[in-house]
């Protein structure tokens, strides 16, 4: 049965295999989601995604004609972008990092849950990041070089320290609700910070906001308070 507490979220499909585009659309549409459309490449999802408005974009990453990863590009460079909710085989797979830095909020693989592809969805859709943060440090060190102090863009150093200690703890993977909690501070406010994180380091989501993190070593995976997943 559908959640009717949960507003309804308008989300595209994209994935060039029939078989996993129907049964997507099926676990959704159980859901209460609504999904108003599918496209069979990346081609065809930038196309779909300007004519029809979704909140959600469930992309494959690997596709004929366009790949994820340049769709998901163009994607969020349009006007009101949509979330996009990149798909892999692998979680190691090459593109997915290419994915999460064109703009990605975070990946599933494909062989998730139903649970685990609505509870996807309305994650990205809501602003959070859908992204583990031992995942994210594994693609930091397969496909970037650590940066050190003294490497450290001139963002990352104009950052407060209150700054500082918010963009760790969204990098570790907690949601708004929990770093207000953690810091005695209001969600309200934690919500604002996070903002400002992302205009004072020009970036798009939380999930950039991580990679940046570990690519420059302000949080490492296994290190101190708040190791999880």
């Amino acid at each position: 049965m559908p959640d009717l507490a949960q507003p309804s979220l308008r989300v595209l499909i994209a994935d060039d295999q029939d078989l996993v585009r129907s049964g997507f659309r099926l676990i959704l549409e159980r859901a209460g989601l609504e999904v108003v459309g599918e496209a069979a490449d990346g081609v065809e999802a930038v196309s779909m995604t300007r004519e029809l408005r979704p909140d959600v974009v469930v992309m494959d990453i690997r596709m004929p004609r366009m790949d994820g990863v340049e769709a998901t590009r163009r994607i969020v460079a349009l006007p009101q972008a949509p979330k996009v909710l990149a798909l892999t085989t692998f979680d190691l797979d090459e593109y997915v990092y290419g994915s999460i830095l064109a703009g990605a909020s975070g990946f599933l693989l494909k062989h998730v849950s139903p649970d685990g592809l609505v509870q996807g969805v309305r994650v990205v859709a809501a602003g959070e990041a859908m992204l583990a943060p031992a995942v994210i440090q594994r693609l930091v060190d397969r496909h970037a070089l650590q940066s050190t102090e003294a490497e450290l863009p001139s963002a990352v150093r104009s950052l407060t320290e209150r700054e500082t200690e918010i963009a760790r703890l969204v990098a570790r993977g907690l949601p708004n609700a929990e770093i207000a909690a953690r810091l005695f501070l209001s969600e309200a406010t934690i919500k604002s910070y996070v903002s400002r994180l992302l205009t004072k380091l020009n970036l798009r989501d939380r999930v950039q906001i991580a990679v940046l993190a570990y690519e420059v070593g302000l949080v490492r995976a296994g290190v101190g308070d708040g190791e999880v997943y």
